[in-house]
């Protein structure tokens, strides 16, 4: 064979590959904009909403799966594993509010290494969560918002492998900046609790 022949070969083979890279970012994008929708909607209340999003996200996943079944060379790439974190923490996120079972790898449809990324992301949002309990003067679902960021930070501390495997540590060392901001504010809000009770009670003795 002719070296002229190689490259078109070459050539043709790339383009296919090229043309289904583009098409995979597409999806991507329409994941990670569909899951943060579903965030949204939660934080709102629009547990409705959050649903419908939710499903239409995950169908995006599968279709994703489906296109890249023959080419994990583009599959297991930063921008699909971006998308898998974020679906994972929409999902998680919409079970913890919803008071449903957390779904597993095998559910959702991902890899596990991105899943335990995306338990990461999750503690995060807990966060916004607290704070946001907090700003409607609700102490007692934020403290036990903290409690269960605790727990999952502890869970996601006992996967300790090499980056080449899972490149876990990062999320690790953000979730622990995450935790303890979090227990600041929850101890910054006790104490003015505290504080504001002993001043009501100094008054009314008053």
């Amino acid at each position: 064979m002719e070296l002229k022949e190689i490259i078109a070969e070459i050539r043709e083979v790339l383009d296919g590959k090229d043309s289904l890279r583009e098409e995979a970012l597409r999806l991507t994008r329409e994941i990670v904009r569909m899951s943060g929708d579903t965030i949204k909607a939660l934080h709102r209340g629009e547990v409705e909403k959050a649903v419908g999003r939710l499903k239409l996200t995950r169908e995006k996943v599968e279709e994703l799966r489906k296109r890249l079944n023959d080419h994990p060379d583009l599959y297991h790439t930063g921008y699909v594993q971006s998308a898998h974190q974020e679906f994972v923490e929409a999902s998680l996120f919409f079970a913890y509010m919803t008071g449903r079972d957390f779904p597993s790898p095998q559910e959702l449809g991902v890899p596990y290494a991105d899943y335990a990324l995306g338990i990461g992301d999750f503690i995060g949002e807990l966060r916004r969560h607290f704070l946001l309990l907090l700003l409607e003067g609700n102490l007692e679902g934020a403290e036990e918002t903290y409690r269960f960021m605790e727990e999952v930070y502890e869970e996601l501390m006992t996967l300790e492998y090499p980056k080449g495997l899972v490149n876990v540590r990062q999320k690790q060392d953000q979730a622990r900046h995450v935790l303890e901001r979090t227990l600041e504010d929850l101890t910054r809000a006790k104490l003015n609790r505290g504080l504001e009770e002993k001043i009501e009670r100094g008054i009314l003795k008053d």
